[in-house]
């Protein structure tokens, strides 16, 4: 079920959206710590730089942005997303959702369990 063309989400599918893609970022939440780059709440190794970040949830104007570090300086680990994520896909590490089905939630939970422990290790990729 997606938007139709031209027609903005509802702020309630936007909360929805929120609330899933935190939901992903939870079990990282007890080997990261909290941190903020411009006023963007992340996940970040423990004593990591502001620049060092794993990924954050950001809600913006129409839409929630899933920031994710990692892909930039590896994008080896989006190698083999489907065309729909990809779609998602508006900078160097960001996704960007205006809807978000659960085909894409696993792909994104496959994303992030991938990047992990490279991460930690100091590297940011799985």
């Amino acid at each position: 079920m997606g938007q139709a063309m031209g027609h903005p989400a509802t702020l309630e599918t936007l909360a929805a959206v929120e609330t899933r893609l935190r939901a992903i970022l939870e079990p990282y939440r007890d080997r990261l710590e909290e941190g903020t780059i411009y006023g963007i709440a992340t996940l970040r190794r423990p004593g990591a730089k502001a620049h060092d970040w794993f990924a954050g949830v950001q809600a913006a104007d129409g839409y929630v942005k899933l920031n994710f570090l990692p892909m930039h300086e590896h994008p080896e680990l989006l190698d083999g997303i489907s065309p729909v994520l990809r779609k998602r896909k508006t900078g160097a590490s960001v996704f960007r959702f205006t809807e978000l089905d659960e085909a894409q939630a696993a792909e994104l939970e496959g994303l992030l369990a991938r990047a992990i422990d490279g991460y930690m290790e100091g590297d940011r990729r799985g």
